[in-house]
């Protein structure tokens, strides 16, 4: 078996999420640091319907609704940008910046080594940066903020 193992702190191993403008409004990319966990979500909905010649209800998958939710920590220039008033980067743009806008994304997760030190894979897709709400409190006494990635279509994985 090769497990995947994110291997935190050990570079080129552990997980890194890349963001680009994938429209190609904006240049270059920006790699999220702080992550502190990731949830990739796949969910199909279901049809459900009856038939009156059976006591049971009958279902069929249709479409998936894709997203990744995680906590980062704030770091100042990734969050707010670079530059925001230069804009035309993804880096000067920032994390906030991609929200309010609403500029279509790419993504790349890489999700880590494995246990038998191969290659990882890489999901990646175009998404919308939401759920950004950042908090601070006496005992997290840096800013962290929840972020999700809401994934229009599907995930290519590599």
């Amino acid at each position: 078996m090769a497990y995947i193992y994110p291997a935190p702190g050990v570079a080129g191993k552990q997980v890194v999420l890349t963001l680009t403008a994938a429209d190609g409004s904006l240049t270059g990319n920006l790699v999220l640091p702080a992550l502190q966990d990731v949830t990739v979500e796949n969910n199909n909905d279901i049809f459900t319907w009856t038939q009156l010649d059976s006591g049971s209800k009958n279902q069929v998958a249709t479409t998936a609704t894709n997203s990744m939710n995680m906590n980062i920590v704030l770091d100042q220039t990734t969050f707010f940008g670079a530059n925001a008033a230069a804009g035309l980067t993804v880096a000067n743009v920032g994390v906030i910046g991609l929200s309010s806008a609403k500029t279509l994304v790419g993504f790349s997760l890489y999700l880590g080594n494995t246990s038998a030190g191969t290659a990882g894979k890489t999901m990646s897709g175009n998404a919308y940066v939401t759920g950004l709400a950042p908090t601070v409190s006496a005992d997290s006494p840096v800013w962290v903020s929840p972020i999700s990635l809401t994934v229009t279509g599907g995930y290519t994985v590599a």
